[in-house]
């Protein structure tokens, strides 16, 4: 089993856990920079990806903002099927613009008229949808765009995840209904798969109870910060 996949779910695994985003966002750019292509890594993540948002989902459903799923629907989610049809033949390069972006709204608690900026800019909220279904389908880094607008409104930790978690999973799954329809032929079985998937759900369930639980609502923000603020800094790297 390789031990680099491995790593980079067990990393990528927590910090889902507590942002709703993180195994596609991190685990991507990972997992290419690991030699592996792009479909193959869609097919090992995707997975775990759904599972870990689904448990996050069955246990804060009640909180998810409606309204704001039902724009992501109508959005972004067809943005990202077609683009996903269409990456094998992308060169667009927008992870600069997607890391300035995440760090503008990562310094907004330390900036009134930055604040007053983005709350601007979050008027044109069915835009940014249109262009996080793209950003997703190129490039599986939509998350970024996605937790920023979540976090712009500031919501509770369990409102803010459970929001994210539900907008993220129904992405994953529309993505692997997309896969199956390509009819490739991948690089691991689905017994290795689901190995992968049990690995991501086990680190959730120690992470929800280790460390989310014990973070409040001021913390949580602070810390979802500092992780948009980090999401930004290494897509600029990238």
């Amino acid at each position: 089993m390789p031990t680099d996949i491995l790593l980079i779910i067990t990393i990528t695994a927590v910090i889902q856990s507590l942002f709703g985003v993180g195994v596609l966002l991190f685990g991507t750019p990972l997992m290419l920079l690991a030699g592996y292509d792009f479909l193959n890594t869609l097919r090992i993540l995707l997975p775990i990806s759904i599972a870990i948002n689904s448990l996050q989902i069955l246990k804060h459903y009640q909180l998810v903002d409606r309204l704001f799923f039902r724009n992501v629907l109508i959005f972004a989610i067809s943005f990202v099927v077609l683009f996903l049809f269409i990456i094998s033949s992308s060169k667009i390069n927008i992870n600069v613009l997607v890391g300035i972006f995440l760090i503008l709204v990562a310094l907004k608690n330390f900036s009134t008229h930055l604040e007053k900026l983005l709350v601007s800019m979050m008027k044109f909220e069915k835009t940014s949808l249109v262009i996080m279904g793209i950003v997703h389908g190129l490039t599986n880094l939509g998350g970024s765009l996605l937790t920023a607008i979540v976090h712009a409104k500031e919501y509770d930790k369990n409102q803010t995840r459970v929001t994210i978690a539900v907008c993220y999973a129904t992405f994953a799954v529309f993505q692997l209904i997309t896969l199956a329809m390509l009819g490739k032929n991948y690089q691991f079985s689905w017994s290795e798969s689901s190995f992968f998937l049990q690995i991501g759900i086990m680190v959730f369930l120690l992470t929800e109870e280790i460390v989310y639980t014990q973070i409040d609502n001021k913390r949580y923000s602070k810390i979802f910060a500092v992780f948009l603020f980090a999401s930004g800094i290494l897509l600029l790297l990238k």
